[in-house]
């Protein structure tokens, strides 16, 4: 995605008082994955021991990391402060480069350290959503059915405002600009497409192009389906994103104005050939997250205890799983979230809508890698 922005898939029950204060309501549903049990910490990372569960990775994990390391290529070398820990771009690509050899010689075991990162509670419990990229049916011209807008971002000179998601679906605040890529038949779809942030398009003739992240308008990013908790629509217990089509298709009366209350709007952008995130590079299924950079830097690699449902959704156990901090997006915020990518169509479709649950997740970094107490708020600042 490239910044993707997600639905957050948020069923649940407020089991006390004590949870209620650490992590919102909207996360609080039964079993759910999370240690309430943990010890409550104020940095942001502790550094612990490398974890025994360090899985072997598959092939398209060695070809993620490839990609990792071209991208620590192209940046600059720069140096980050992140709560209680001082890394740098050298840091990330030596933890890639432990990562190849331990993949090339499996008997040997990397030299890297473990930090993991304190979580939605200060407990280390992360919520782990999932991300996929949809194939959406399109037409190039509109007609009567397909009528609905794809956008590309417009040029404006820089500090313009650009219009809310009511004014452009609603009042066609963008009509007659050229910014048409493609009509579809949904506005419904149209919004879960910014939400996912991007995807792939068929079209008539059988063309299919992939849209990828193209900037946002810049409001504020709102989940309408805690808009449609909050107002007693749906049950939180119930909440998914085929539950958020399922009343919108419904109350077609009331779309408009729940729709709206997300004010944030994507825009797309054309020429690639596969799904790629915010450190434009191509996206690894089961591997690559979204991650707020303000806390875990893009190109990291990360260690993550990730949840394992059954068919109905259900948490049945976690597992590790080495991840790649290749994206971000809008709902993306802080060290509780990240969002965990799952592939193109239905069946990555189904398997990201059912995550919703906690996990743990740690930060991979080489012994070298100096840990400092900092008093920075959670936040990843370059140091000049």
């Amino acid at each position: 995605m490239t910044p993707r922005f997600l639905v957050l898939l948020l069923p649940l029950l407020i089991l006390s008082a004590c949870s209620t204060r650490e992590i919102d309501s909207s996360n609080d549903f039964p079993n759910n994955g999370r240690d309430t049990d943990a010890p409550k910490r104020e940095q942001l990372y502790l550094d612990e021991r490398l974890p025994p569960g360090l899985p072997y990775p598959d092939a398209s994990f060695i070809h993620g990391i490839q990609q990792q390391v071209r991208y620590l290529d192209r940046i600059s070398a720069r140096d980050y402060e992140v709560g209680n820990l001082r890394i740098s771009r050298d840091d990330l690509r030596a933890t890639a480069e432990e990562i190849r050899t331990w993949v090339d010689h499996p008997t040997y075991w990397p030299q890297l350290s473990a930090h993991q990162i304190s979580g939605m509670d200060q407990r280390g419990n992360v919520q782990i959503t999932g991300y996929y990229v949809p194939v959406m049916s399109v037409r190039h011209e509109p007609d009567d059915v397909y009528k609905y807008p794809l956008y590309r971002k417009p040029n404006l000179p820089k500090g313009t405002p650009l219009p809310s998601r009511e004014q452009i679906d609603f009042e066609g605040a963008l009509d007659g600009q050229g910014l048409e890529i493609a009509y579809t038949a949904s506005l419904v779809d149209n919004f879960f497409l910014h939400v996912q942030g991007s995807g792939m398009v068929e079209f008539e003739d059988g063309e299919r192009r992939l849209l990828s992240w193209g900037g946002v308008n810049g409001h504020a990013y709102r989940s309408i389906g805690k808009v449609l908790i909050e107002r007693d629509e749906i049950p939180r217990e119930q909440m998914s994103a085929q539950a958020i089509r399922e009343w919108l298709a419904d109350h077609p009366e009331k779309m408009r104005e729940v729709m709206a209350t997300n004010p944030s709007y994507l825009f797309f952008s054309e020429g690639l050939t596969q799904p790629v995130g915010a450190a434009n590079v191509p996206l690894t299924p089961l591997h690559s997250v979204a991650v707020d950079p303000k806390v875990i830097p893009l190109g990291s690699i990360l260690l993550g205890e990730v949840p394992k449902l059954d068919a109905q959704g259900e948490l049945v156990g976690h597992e590790f799983r080495l991840l790649l901090a290749q994206d971000k997006g809008g709902a993306i915020k802080g060290s509780g979230h990240i969002d965990w990518y799952q592939g193109i169509g239905e069946e990555a479709h189904f398997h990201a809508g059912q995550l919703k649950h906690f996990g743990r997740v740690w930060l991979l970094l080489p012994r070298s890698a100096k840990s400092t107490a900092l008093s920075f708020s959670a936040e990843t600042k370059p140091v000049r």
